[in-house]
């Protein structure tokens, strides 16, 4: 399998991902907040707070699905590597709120950087490499 095609199907795991896992907060914040590794509920109407996960992850699935199908590879590395600083925050929330730490770091961190990983692989995958100069061949006298 070439690399492409493998930075595509890593591409398309973490999109699809990223989709169910933010669909999820949208549809079931209650059940589906334990797993995100913070310790407790959000208090009073804090739900909310987890529908806005919910969102920013469902748009940053959709932003790098565009990305994939209209053929913007080395735009979709970009985005990859940026969008991995989301679940880095994630994962320093987690830990910062005396979250579980192997969520923390078996989750959020993994996912950041297999996401990084993917995305520099794609922008290898993209990377323009400069025509050698051509060599003159001295003429005979």
């Amino acid at each position: 399998m070439s690399l492409k095609k493998i930075n595509t199907v890593l591409a398309a795991a973490f999109i699809l991902f990223i989709l169910w896992f933010g669909s999820e907060f949208i549809l079931s914040p209650e059940t589906t907040a334990p797993g995100f590794g913070l310790p407790s509920w959000p208090s009073g109407d804090g739900g909310g707070f987890l529908v806005v996960k919910g969102v920013r992850d469902v748009v940053m699935a959709l932003v790098l699905g565009v990305l994939l199908v209209t053929g913007q590879r080395r735009a979709l590395g970009w985005a990859l590597l940026v969008e991995a600083l989301a679940a880095y925050g994630d994962m320093a929330n987690v830990l910062a709120h005396h979250g579980s730490v192997a969520i923390a770091f078996g989750i959020h961190c993994l996912t950041a950087t297999l996401m990084v990983v993917n995305g520099l692989l794609i922008m290898r995958e993209t990377r323009k490499v400069a025509a050698a100069p051509a060599v003159i061949a001295p003429q005979p006298a």
